[in-house]
């Protein structure tokens, strides 16, 4: 999976990734489809012994432009999983409380406990990226949380959190595909925003931001992946396995009992 990371340090082109990447696996759509609820097992196996354990928490940050698939990935990646150690956090426009604290402070509040998956659907990258491209703060004061959040993140890793963060990699041409298809058919007119018309038009504002969010923000302690999500059920597989993968490294048991079960009978 290291071909889709983000190295510490290194400047990113979005241009030279390429969305359409399928190169992990040699699959057509419906053995994709049966890959993928083998992944699903593994994956809640293994949610369940993070729960168990409760010595580790996992934090996934999904970021992406309109129709890039945050949404999607949550459904059809953890489609199975225990929801009772599976959280979504979406943040939206701040609340006037929130306005009121710090950026971070609405962030923190919604990190993973101990035993427990929280996935960000955006998430503190919004403001360095939304406040960016409309001018809602001062570049002096975008420009100094890079580092600030590269400290948030670290503190959160060293305190247990292990953080994966997916930037889900597509092309205009796709987006103005899904986006049309929201208007073509009917069970989908409720995704479609007029105002994600006016995003689209600042298209490259967007990718420069995106690039100085991965170039400046993938670290050891919170790295970055380049998902190319062009193809849906290939952007569904490689987080999937990178999921699988990370969980697995964690080397999770199950606790000690101080009893002998053999032992014990029930009446």
């Amino acid at each position: 999976m290291d071909r889709y990371l983000v190295k510490p340090g290194k400047k990113i082109k979005l241009d030279e990734w390429d969305p359409n990447d399928k190169s992990l696996f040699d699959l057509e759509k419906d053995e994709a489809e049966d890959a993928l609820i083998k992944l699903n097992n593994k994956l809640e196996k293994l949610q369940e012994m993070l729960y168990i354990e409760q010595k580790h928490s996992l934090l996934i940050i999904l970021q992406g432009m309109d129709t890039s698939g945050k949404d999607g990935v949550i459904r059809h990646v953890f489609d199975g999983v225990n929801p009772q150690g599976v959280r979504v956090a979406s943040f939206k426009v701040p609340t006037a409380e929130e306005l009121a604290h710090d950026y971070l402070w609405r962030i923190h509040k919604q990190t993973p406990r101990k035993g427990e998956i929280v996935i960000f659907n955006r998430s503190q990258y919004e403001d360095v990226l939304v406040v960016r491209v409309h001018s809602l703060v001062p570049e002096d004061v975008w420009k100094k949380r890079y580092e600030q959040i590269n400290a948030f993140e670290k503190t959160l890793a060293e305190s247990g959190t292990t953080i994966l963060k997916f930037y889900l990699h597509i092309d205009k041409d796709e987006q103005k595909d899904r986006l049309q298809a929201r208007l073509d058919e009917p069970d989908k007119n409720w995704k479609f925003n007029p105002g994600d018309l006016e995003e689209r038009k600042l298209w490259p504002e967007y990718q420069k931001a995106y690039e100085d969010v991965l170039s400046k923000t993938s670290t050891e302690a919170a790295p970055w992946y380049v998902i190319p999500a062009n193809r849906k059920w290939y952007r569904n597989l490689l987080i999937g396995e990178i999921l699988v993968e990370t969980l697995k490294n964690l080397d999770m048991q199950l606790p000690e009992i101080d009893f002998n079960p053999k032992e014990i009978v029930i009446e």
